[in-house]
């Protein structure tokens, strides 16, 4: 028995071949329409072509004997419900042929309407309807569409000879030419698109369906399909299924429409019915903008002249509203549906799960369960992650007008406004005037961070997902556009050309972080709306997650701005962020520069002070909570001077020959320096450096403690490779604790531990766990080691990796589960064979997306660490990862 691919529905009283539980073979549309006819509501009748049909097609380059004769019944079965025939000339019957993935992907792919008309089929349509007016206009459709979807023909050149007969006529609208304009445009483009593609528009109505058939499935792999499918993670393999379905008109005239409506606002949330309708229209006049539409109901009117569809067509609008009841009823969830009125009968052409805002996804959740509609578990469930981080940044305005003159990376989310500058000192000079700027680097560096605190937003030539740029600016909550190719920077002249336009400094830009476009001029934004629904979703969130949720947080206000959006706990603060403020870069420069340890030790006693401080403040906004403080990482030369000019700076300051600043940068210098002089190496060859800052942090708890503040300090060890290095320095530490605690009379609790971010580290865990309390997976550095990549340079190749399916997805972006992730796994449960109540937690970039979050439940992690404005994010990942691995367990 041959493959069964095409699957009819619709019709009054009958029964469909599928059911909506058959979205991978029917695509969503037909398995909706299905749905909708098996519960008894007005579909016109049709069939759905598989999605299997879809990949046989790209497969072999064709469409197979059995689908040809399996579509020829299936119209044998339509032309019978319908009483018509298609091909007819007495009594035509005409199709449209419509895409349908198995996830909505609207606008992306192709239709056509009107198939099955020509010459004669035409007067058919005429005799049948009584409206030549009509019949002409479908022809005319038809010709527009079919042209521009199979024959490829120009369709500006096309819509010009509508407008040309338009202005001939001195009217405004399509619907204001009379039958003998639309005959005489139908000659005029039928000419036309033999003058274009060099044949005939075909005739046949057969020739026609297989043509629109094959070019829906051809319409899977058009730019802005496969565009559209990156960047919602849609699977290229899914294929789409074509659905052919009998034609109803709602350009019959004024007791015929059309429209689009939602069973709840879109944007908001709210619980109103949400549409637009046209009289006398096709659907595609509804979408296309070709006509002005009018509102669905008298609620949404916005002009006393407007005259919704409860108005003009009451009974047709009252059957809607009980259809769109059912629906959203039976599906549990807002509905996005499109309707045809035929001469005062109401046909229903789709539903599917509607688009919406974050703030909808919000809103409608919540409201759904107070109504019983869904449970609590459903309404979290219902929204994802990815869409809570539009509510917590601004947003370029979508209806403010922009010149977009470049794309990036999308390195930071929400929206920036202000006057470019170039270097981070002129951006707090900017700022202290109260100006707002835009940072524009080639590439940041930690340098750079006072600049960027102060600045509305950062745009960097260079640079990934996971760049220096991208990860301060989300620890900020900066709107950053990192990577941009052909943003050419001169920071001689003090400008910048991109997209053919020169910007100077001074000049204004904008920055849309979430969609990765670089705007010319101020544009528009809207501020983030945290509504009371969105604070009673978080709560049913975290009774249902098991992960922890911490912060990455070097300073109070990211502390005080985590702990508001619900941080447990700081992961990970970076300790060298402290070292770049103005008023200490200076004793970190002696320091290095120091000619032996008495010389360091005596620079350091300068720093102590202002670290002391530094963690004081944040165990006070973490009162009773844990803190890790991540000692010294990065290697010494980071922290000097460039330049000449900025080595002459130092030196004076110091009072030392420039040459021997110089030299000491020289000799500091490293050819790679991610694996070089840096992290638990400092401490091994300058424990004075790790002494001072475990010195500060302990004595910050036992004063903070003296306060009344709860303190719980976890000091972390990074970039260990060896168990012999943490002992080594988990003894100094240790030793140095215990002596603070007895001079203050204090006791804490308080906990040693590494980072692991080596694979020697996570290969080795079982020993390490001996010396380590506490195991952070620092997976930046991991996914770069075990990889062999530059996060910084890497973002030069790896789209290109993606787009060749070498890798899913950036593995700086999304955890790279089955190389890295294993490395973590071997980790963790070496560690605990160790140490059974081993607390282990990640606080690379990758704890705060949800994927990677689903994986750290899966492995067992207590918690994930992220920056404060992916808190809200985080906490809801790990409601989702705790609920979706409870219904595969069971």
């Amino acid at each position: 028995m041959a493959k069964k691919y095409v699957y009819l529905f619709g019709g009054r009283g009958t029964k469909a071949e599928g059911n909506a539980e058959m979205k991978a073979i029917l695509g969503g549309k037909g398995a909706n329409l299905a749905e909708m006819t098996n519960l008894g509501i007005p579909v016109p009748p049709g069939f759905t072509i598989s999605t299997e049909m879809c990949t046989v097609y790209y497969e072999s380059g064709g469409l197979p004997k059995e689908l040809k004769t399996q579509v020829k019944d299936a119209l044998k079965k339509v032309e019978r419900v319908m009483h018509l025939g298609f091909g007819d000339t007495e009594s035509p019957l005409l199709f449209s042929v419509r895409s349908g993935a198995r996830a909505s992907m609207p606008g992306m792919m192709d239709t056509i309407l009107n198939l099955g008309i020509n010459d004669e089929t035409v007067h058919g349509l005429i005799k049948m309807s009584g409206n030549e007016r009509f019949a002409w206009d479908c022809y005319r459709r038809f010709i527009q569409m079919y042209s521009d979807v199979v024959m490829e023909a120009d369709s500006h050149v096309l819509e010009e000879e509508l407008e040309k007969m338009k202005k001939k006529r001195g009217v405004k609208l399509d619907t204001e030419l009379d039958a003998k304009d639309l005959k005489q445009l139908v000659a005029t483009l039928k000419e036309k698109v033999k003058e274009l593609v060099g044949k005939e528009l075909p005739s046949d109505p057969v020739e026609q369906l297989w043509g629109g058939i094959e070019a829906v499935f051809r319409s899977w792999n058009t730019p802005r399909a496969i565009t559209y499918r990156k960047l919602n993670n849609i699977p290229d393999d899914w294929g789409t299924a074509v659905n052919v379905q009998a034609m109803v008109f709602g350009n019959m005239g004024d007791n015929s429409a059309t429209g689009v409506a939602f069973t709840r606002d879109p944007a908001t949330g709210e619980n109103v019915f949400y549409g637009e309708y046209l009289k006398n229209a096709q659907g595609e006049d509804v979408v296309a903008g070709i006509r002005t539409p009018m509102p669905i109901n008298i609620k949404g009117k916005r002009e006393k002249a407007h005259v919704s569809m409860e108005e003009a067509l009451p009974d047709q609008y009252s059957q809607l509203v009980g259809i769109y009841q059912t629906l959203e009823e039976h599906y549990r969830d807002m509905q996005d549906i499109e309707f045809t009125v035929q001469e005062g009968n109401l046909w229903m052409l789709q539903t599917r799960t509607g688009k919406r805002t974050a703030a909808a996804a919000v809103q409608t959740a919540v409201d759904m369960m107070n109504e019983g509609l869904i449970s609590k578990k459903e309404a979290v469930l219902r929204v994802h992650p990815d869409q809570v981080d539009q509510l917590l940044h601004p947003q370029i305005d979508p209806k403010a007008k922009k010149k977009i003159i470049g794309k990036g990376l999308p390195a930071s989310p929400g929206a920036a406004v202000g006057r470019v500058v170039f270097s981070a000192e002129d951006a707090e000079v900017e700022a202290m005037k109260k100006n707002k700027v835009i940072l524009v680097r080639i590439e940041t560096s930690p340098e750079d961070i006072h600049g960027m605190n102060v600045a509305e937003g950062v745009l960097t030539a260079r640079g990934g997902m996971t760049s220096h740029a991208a990860v301060v600016a989300r620890g900020m909550g900066k709107c950053c556009v990192s990577g941009v190719p052909d943003l050419a920077i001169d920071y001689a002249k003090q400008k910048f050309t991109l997209g053919g336009q020169t910007v100077k400094k001074g000049d204004f830009i904008s920055l849309d972080g979430t969609r990765g476009e670089v705007i010319l001029g101020e544009c528009k934004t809207t501020p983030p709306s945290l509504s009371g629904t969105f604070g009673t979703l978080m709560t049913w969130a975290d009774e249902f997650r098991t992960l922890g949720v911490r912060t990455n947080a070097d300073t109070p206000k990211d502390a005080k701005t985590a702990r508001e959006f619900g941080a447990e706990g700081i992961g990970l603060c970076r300790t060298e962020h402290m070292f770049f403020e103005a008023d200490r870069i200076l004793a970190v420069r002696e320091m290095i520069l120091a000619a032996d340890e008495t010389g360091r030790r005596k620079a350091l006693d300068k720093i102590k002070p202002m670290q002391k401080g530094d963690f004081k403040g944040l165990f006070r906004e973490m009162d009773g909570l844990p803190v890790t403080i991540r000692l010294l990482d990065p290697p010494l030369h980071e922290f000097l001077p460039h330049t000449d000019e900025e080595i002459a700076e130092v030196a004076k300051a110091l009072g030392t020959p420039a040459k021997e600043v110089k030299a000491k940068r020289d000799a500091l210098h490293e050819a790679n320096p991610m694996l070089g002089h840096r992290g638990c190496r400092l401490g091994v060859t300058f424990p004075e450096i790790y002494e001072m800052q475990v010195r500060a942090i302990m004595e910050a708890a036992c004063e903070a403690k003296k306060e009344g503040v709860n303190v719980e300090p976890e000091i972390m060890i990074p970039l260990v490779a060896h168990v012999k290095e943490l002992e080594l320095l988990r003894k100094m530490t240790v030793e140095v604790s215990e002596e603070i605690m007895a001079a203050y009379k204090i006791k804490l609790n308080y906990m040693v531990g590494t980072m692991i971010e080596l694979p020697r580290a996570a290969l080795t865990a079982d020993e390490i766990a001996e010396q380590a309390e506490f195991f952070s997976f620092g997976t930046n550095d991991l996914t770069q080691t075990t990889f062999g990549l530059s996060r910084d340079d890497a973002g030069k190749f790896l789209p290109v990796y993606v787009d060749k399916k070498i890798l899913p997805r950036d593995p700086f972006q999304a955890l790279d589960q089955d190389g890295v992730g294993q490395l973590v796994k071997i980790g963790i449960e070496k560690g605990r064979k160790t140490r059974k109540k081993l607390k282990v937690g990640i606080c690379g970039e990758h704890g705060g997306e949800p994927s990677s979050i689903d994986f750290c439940h899966r492995v067992g992690m207590n918690y994930v660490s992220c920056s404060p404005y992916r808190v809200p994010i985080a906490r809801l990942a790990a409601a989702h990862a705790a609920l979706n691995n409870e219904t595969k367990k069971k």
